[in-house]
């Protein structure tokens, strides 16, 4: 779902590959444990089971990571990609063992809300957000969408700073290659600060836990920081390139360069620092749904 050159923009979407996305899965994986070791447990009333929703599932491995969280739940997954709801369903669909059960639907982050009366007790989003314009400002549709006491826990990456993303925007902006990819990649913009999350959430009548942590990550392998971003940052660019195979080739090898200088390899591997930004608000009040 990444945004176009105007923030506020409808974005294009690329085409997810969730092979490639999965070659990184376990690095991936940790900010989502990290961040649901900070979720209350919910109470439905009457003692229901759970109900959770994933907004931005992507291939649901880390939705069963969720399921196994609240091991009664009722968790659905929800993403945009035909590509990877497919994979999830095939993959991860069925009762849980813990008597629960996982499903998965479409839907886009940009526009859904839970339905009228069929709120959720948990929704959280891993490493979605960033791909959705102005998301601060659907905030509050997803806490009204939430149980009495209910929590939205979200991560979104802070690392658009980071020599792997502004290497690819410099890159992409150069005389070569403005032409085609100007605008194309998402820049600081595509998410607030951490002040800002809080903000937002106390604004709209939550108990609030924001904060922040830079992972670094140890890589094998040759070229491991432009195999991570072909899962995630680059594909915008891979999807403007699409109908012309020996440009995107020829933007990789370019990159690949960069990238090779900016994270030199050890003999240990290659160190890839990773910031990023957590919240986790509980509905205390009657929210509002703008802020």
């Amino acid at each position: 779902m990444p945004p176009s050159r105007d923030r506020g923009a409808a974005p294009t979407a690329p085409v997810w590959d969730p092979a490639q996305y999965l070659r990184h899965a376990d690095h991936r994986a940790r900010p989502l444990a990290d961040l649901l070791a900070r979720v209350p447990d919910p109470e439905p009333p009457g003692g229901a089971p759970p109900r959770v929703a994933d907004l931005g599932c992507g291939p649901g491995n880390a939705t069963e990571l969720i399921a196994a969280r609240w091991p009664t739940a009722r968790v659905t997954g929800l993403d945009n990609s035909p590509q990877m709801l497919e994979r999830a369903g095939r993959e991860h669909a069925g009762p849980t063992p813990g008597g629960g059960s996982l499903d998965f639907a479409h839907a886009d982050a940009a526009t859904w809300a839970p339905a009228d009366g069929e709120p959720y007790d948990v929704i959280v989003s891993n490493a979605t957000l960033q791909w959705v314009p102005g998301h601060e400002k659907r905030l509050g549709d997803w806490i009204a969408g939430l149980t009495p006491g209910g929590t939205l826990a979200f991560q979104v990456p802070g690392n658009f700073g980071a020599p792997s993303h502004t290497l690819m925007r410099d890159l992409a902006e150069s005389p070569a290659w403005r032409g085609r990819l100007a605008g194309v990649l998402r820049h600081a913009g595509a998410v607030l600060e951490p002040e800002g999350y809080l903000e937002h959430l106390v604004a709209l009548g939550c108990e609030a836990d924001v904060w922040e942590t830079t992972y670094l990550h140890l890589l094998p392998g040759e070229d491991p920081v432009l195999d991570w971003v072909k899962g995630t940052g680059l594909r915008p660019v891979l999807a403007a390139l699409d109908d012309d195979p020996e440009a995107a080739e020829r933007f990789t090898a370019e990159y690949r360069e960069l990238l090779r200088a900016a994270y030199p390899r050890a003999p240990h591997g290659t160190v890839l620092p990773f910031r990023r930004i957590f919240a986790v608000a509980t509905r205390t009040a009657e929210p509002r749904r703008t802020c």
